[in-house]
């Protein structure tokens, strides 16, 4: 069984509860990943429940990208 992960996340800003999808890049599951917002880079780490990340004064959280297991089976 495989997992793949979706290439896009839902952002949340802390301050008016306002979320976004953004796209992301360099996913390292229960680490860190970058967010492509805007065209704004926003570095997402993991704090033990959810990815929070920092820009332009602003403070973002996701629960990260949407997992997809896949069951290859027999061939």
């Amino acid at each position: 069984m495989e997992v793949h992960f979706d290439n896009k996340a839902m952002l949340t800003n802390t301050r008016n509860e306002m979320v976004a999808e953004a796209e992301i890049d360099n996913f390292k599951e229960g680490i860190q990943f970058d967010a492509y917002l805007a065209n704004n880079k926003i570095r997402m780490r993991w704090t033990g429940r959810v990815y929070v990340g920092n820009a332009h004064g602003m403070e973002f959280t996701s629960t990260g990208p949407v997992a997809h297991k896949v069951n290859n089976g027999r061939r």
